[in-house]
């Protein structure tokens, strides 16, 4: 093409790639003319693909899973966030490349040559509660753009988006207080990831807040919960004063499962007997069970906002995304309490249940029919 105009190599780039700010060398029209009526004649058509590497970008943005398998199932808890990665993308221009390691020992793998895969991106947005800190930390050392959805603070140099579970998780604690309970306690997964030390952190502080005890006693943490959590368990801190059970939101749920389950066998009325909360949101397979009260983490906001993070990062600009809040979940599962404890209930009145689910003073908002308190299946 250069030969045919009579020009530069280097002439023919700038006609045909301009820069966007219009700066660089000035051509003129003649030669402007020249070089693409030759490109017309030639039948040259631009490549982006060529564009993008001859600039070191692939407008590519890659999203790596730390999960068992790469979560494009709609029941599965990250899916929605990928809702929100995938639209604020293609606002923004870029498309996703989705890392699922299945080349390096299957999906969710996250060994070294895992990672360095990602390199073929522009940068990568990574999903998980465990991940490997040694490969992110290479990764954000070379400058390769990354950033984790979730809390990662203890990674130095890894950009984060996440939700405000703290001022969550105490204002939970405020309304089951404000319900009369005084005795409070969380059943959490036994590990170090932050969600769940944000959420320990958000329930002490709303215990403190509320003047209640609170303490290593007022928190319940076990690396199997299904084992751990048993009925007799539940029915003994029961008898010493516990009316309200509070659960982390996990990958698994383990831990709203196993309580849901401790609560059932062991007979007891919820929220008659017990209130339950939930720290985020129910499995998707557990749709059928009372909606618990808890709040709900906007997922699909913080996956766009990890993407205007990362695309931020990729062109260069110091960015931050703020905490982005989470919404008070209002539920059938937490009542009022004046509940004696278990071993005198067979003598003692029924417990008043809340006005939060009263048949009589609240109906379902989406059916208009009678909500009541119910054990939880």
């Amino acid at each position: 093409m250069a030969r045919l105009a009579g020009v530069s190599q280097a002439t023919v780039s700038l006609v045909l790639s301009p820069k966007p700010d219009g700066k660089g060398r000035i051509i003129s029209e003649e030669t402007r003319r020249r070089v693409l009526e030759a490109a017309r004649s030639l039948g040259y058509v631009p490549d982006p693909a060529a564009r993008r590497l001859a600039a070191a970008r692939n407008n590519l943005l890659g999203v790596f899973s730390f999960t068992a398998t790469f979560p494009t199932d709609v029941q599965h808890s990250y899916y929605p966030f990928l809702v929100g990665v995938e639209r604020e993308a293609a606002a923004l221009g870029y498309d996703l490349v989705l890392f699922t390691g299945s080349s390096t020992g299957g999906a969710g793998a996250a060994g070294p040559e895992a990672l360095s895969r990602v390199r073929l991106a522009d940068g990568c947005l990574f999903l998980g509660r465990h991940t490997p800190r040694a490969e992110l930390k290479r990764l954000v050392e070379d400058g390769f753009p990354v950033v984790h959805l979730d809390r990662r603070e203890e990674l130095e140099g890894v950009a984060w988006v996440g939700a405000d579970c703290v001022e969550a998780t105490r204002e939970v604690v405020g309304q089951l207080a404000e319900l009369g309970h005084r005795r409070i306690m969380l059943v959490r997964e036994d590990d170090d990831a932050p969600a769940s030390a944000d959420r320990q952190r958000g329930f002490l502080e709303g215990l403190e807040a509320a003047g209640l005890p609170s303490g290593p006693t007022a928190v319940f943490r076990s690396a199997d919960p299904q084992r751990d959590l048993t009925p007799e368990r539940l029915r003994s801190w029961a008898d010493e004063g516990v009316t309200a059970f509070v659960a982390e939101e996990t990958d698994t749920g383990a831990a709203w499962r196993s309580l849901l389950s401790a609560v059932r066998e062991a007979g007891l009325d919820c929220p008659a007997e017990v209130s339950l909360a939930l720290l985020g949101s129910p499995p998707a397979d557990l749709a059928g069970e009372p909606e618990p009260t808890g709040f709900d983490i906007p997922r699909p906001q913080l996956g766009a906002a990890a993407v205007r993070l990362l695309a931020a990062l990729v062109a260069g600009e110091e960015a931050r995304e703020p905490l982005v809040t989470c919404v008070f979940r209002p539920g059938p599962t937490t009542g009022t309490t004046a509940c004696p404890a278990l071993s005198a209930i067979s003598a003692a009145p029924p417990c008043p249940r809340s006005t939060r689910s009263s048949s009589k003073e609240k109906r379902d908002t989406r059916s208009g029919h009678p909500r009541r308190g119910r054990r939880p299946r």
